[in-house]
C-alpha cells in the first residue's frame, strides 16, 4: 500500500470511529470528513504523509485558511477535527509525535445568539392568514401541514426545543422513542444532546396547536402505524432541511422581518423567560445544558433588552452633545463628569 492510499485509508478508519464509537452527528461526521480530506490534499501538495505533518506546516495552513477570509470559528472547527485525528492517531500507536501540539486557531469573539423581539415572536406564532381556497386535493394537504407547522413553531418557541429534539418527537411513549408530548401532563420529555433526558413544560397554545394537527395528521400517513409526530408530505418522519424551509416561509409568510431559523426560536425562548424571571438557573434546566456557563450567554441578551429600555425611558440616559437635560435640570452636565465611569 503506498503512503497516499495509507493516509486514505487513516481517515476511513477514523470516520468509523467517530461514526461507531464515538457515536457523532451525522452532520458532524461530514464535516470532519471534509476538513480531514482537504487536510489529506494539503500534505499531499507538499509531498507529506499525514503521519509526518510538521506543526510548522499546520500553522502554515491555518494561515491560509484565515487570508483566504474563513472566520474564526470555522477556522477552530477545522482545527478541532485535525486534532481529533492525531488524538486517535497517538492513542492507537501510529504517531510518535503530535504536529497540533500548541497550534491555537486565531481568537473568535462570542456573537451573541441571534433572538426575536417578543412582538415578533408573538407575530410569528400567531402565523400567517389563512391561505384562499383552491383545489379541493392541494388545500387539503396544505391545511394539514399549516397544522403541522403552527403545532411546531409553537413548541419551538413555548418549549424551547432543539429542531433534533423537536423532529426525534414520536406520537406515542416506547422503548426505541427518542421523546414524546404527555398531554394530559403538559410536558415533553426529549432525549437532548449527549443522550440526556429532561422533561419541558408544554404551553396551552403548545398543546392546543398540537392536537389540532395530531386531529389531521393521518391525512398525510402512508402506513398507519408511523410513529413520528411530525410527518411531511410523503408521510414520514420531517427531515430538518424541510423543517428549516417550512418555518423561514411561516415566518415570511407571517410578516416577520428577519430570517427566521429554528435555533432563533430557542434563542428566544430562553431570552424571553430570563427576562421575565431572571432565573438562570431555571432556563438552564429549561436548555438542558450540561453547564451554567452554556446559559449565561443569555444575561447578555437580558442586559441589552434592559439598556433599550432605559434609553427609550429615562430622561438622562441620551449621551452626546445633543442630549436634552431631564426635567427640572438648570444645566448640562459637563462632559468630563458625563464620561467618568464612576459616576
Amino acid at each position: 500500500m503506498d503512503a497516499a492510499t495509507d493516509d486514505l485509508a487513516l481517515i476511513a478508519d477514523y470516520l468509523t470511529h467517530v461514526r461507531v464509537e464515538k457515536r457523532l452527528a451525522a452532520r458532524t461526521q461530514a464535516l470532519y470528513a471534509e476538513h480531514l480530506h482537504d487536510l489529506y490534499r494539503r500534505a499531499q501538495a507538499e509531498g507529506a504523509d499525514l503521519k509526518v505533518v510538521t506543526p510548522s506546516q499546520v500553522r502554515r495552513w491555518v494561515a491560509q485558511l484565515h487570508a483566504a477570509g474563513r472566520q474564526p470559528r470555522g477556522i477552530a472547527l477545522v482545527v478541532s477535527s485535525w486534532r481529533g485525528f492525531y488524538d486517535w492517531l497517538g492513542r492507537t500507536g501510529r504517531i510518535d509525535r503530535h504536529p497540533l501540539q500548541g497550534v491555537r486557531p486565531p481568537k473568535a469573539g462570542k456573537p451573541l445568539p441571534k433572538a426575536l423581539a417578543v412582538e415578533e415572536a408573538l407575530r410569528l406564532v400567531h402565523g400567517p392568514a389563512q391561505a384562499a381556497s383552491g383545489d379541493r386535493m392541494a388545500e387539503t394537504l396544505g391545511h394539514a401541514q399549516r397544522r403541522c407547522d403552527r403545532a411546531m413553531v409553537e413548541l419551538l418557541y413555548g418549549s424551547g426545543l432543539r429542531l433534533a429534539e423537536l423532529l426525534g418527537l414520536d406520537v406515542q411513549p416506547g422503548p426505541h422513542a427518542r421523546g414524546w408530548v404527555d398531554a394530559q401532563a403538559g410536558e415533553a420529555h426529549v432525549c437532548g444532546k449527549g443522550g440526556k433526558w429532561r422533561t419541558v413544560p408544554v404551553g396551552g397554545p403548545a398543546l392546543a396547536a398540537l392536537a389540532d394537527w395530531l386531529s389531521v395528521r393521518a391525512q398525510l400517513l402512508r402506513v398507519p402505524d408511523e410513529p413520528a409526530l411530525f410527518v411531511g408530505a410523503r408521510g414520514e418522519r420531517l427531515t430538518p432541511q424541510v423543517a428549516r424551509r417550512r418555518l423561514a416561509a411561516w415566518a415570511a409568510e407571517a410578516g416577520v422581518a428577519v430570517h427566521v431559523h429554528p435555533h432563533m426560536l430557542r434563542h428566544s425562548f430562553a431570552s424571553h423567560v430570563l427576562q421575565s424571571s431572571g432565573d438562570l438557573r431555571g432556563v438552564q434546566e429549561l436548555l438542558g445544558h450540561a453547564s451554567i456557563a452554556s446559559t449565561q450567554i443569555y444575561t447578555r441578551l437580558d442586559f441589552q433588552h434592559l439598556s433599550r429600555v432605559y434609553e427609550a425611558a429615562h430622561p438622562r440616559a441620551r449621551r452626546g452633545p445633543g442630549a436634552a437635560a431631564g426635567p427640572g435640570a438648570t444645566a448640562a452636565t459637563p462632559p468630563a463628569a458625563a464620561d467618568n465611569p464612576d459616576g
